[in-house]
């Protein structure tokens, strides 16, 4: 067999080849144009679509926040709108005189040096009940501290105390 006409058909054929070629020579590929039925409409793929959905989510966006900023201007009127809760007026304690103060005042001419002096005044108000809003802000702050906390415990146990993965995994060496 002479391989150089298996490779580029240079050299004398084998006669066994030449028949295999003959007998498979009606399989060889042959191109030929592609005929479509009539009744099969062609299609043309819609190129608009991606920009109509992109376009859609746009608005969507800029509805989104057009209502979020009504809805926020809404809250500030009402927080605005909500009368002054009357407050009682503050009465003041006399102040107390230091031991001090009853020493300068028996003996003017006796000079002490005072590092520091304790003056407390203390008031005495008569407070408002809070209002409702108040209330409702205290309850949400306190709720979300809780929950901060309870994360904050929930990461240092995690970061500080090995899994029981960690404990069920290990094996007794020796």
């Amino acid at each position: 067999m002479n391989e150089e006409y298996l490779w580029d058909k240079s050299g004398d054929p084998d006669p066994e080849i030449q028949e295999l070629e003959e007998i498979l020579g009606a399989l060889r590929y042959q191109p030929k144009r592609l005929d479509l039925p009539d009744d099969i409409q062609q299609t043309r793929r819609r190129r608009n679509v991606p920009l109509l959905a992109i376009a859609a989510t746009l608005i969507m966006a800029i509805l989104a926040g057009l209502f979020w900023l009504s809805h926020r201007q809404n809250q500030r009127q009402t927080l605005t709108e909500v009368p002054p809760v009357p407050v009682a007026p503050v009465t003041t304690i006399p102040e107390v005189k230091t031991s001090i103060q009853v020493a300068k005042a028996v003996n003017p001419t006796r000079q002490q040096e005072i590092v520091a002096t304790n003056r407390l005044r203390r008031t005495v108000s008569k407070t408002a009940a809070p209002s409702k809003e108040a209330v409702l802000a205290k309850e949400q702050l306190m709720t979300a501290l809780r929950l901060a906390s309870e994360k904050l415990n929930l990461a240092q146990r995690k970061t500080q105390s090995p899994s029981l993965n960690q404990i069920r995994n290990q094996h007794k060496i020796g």
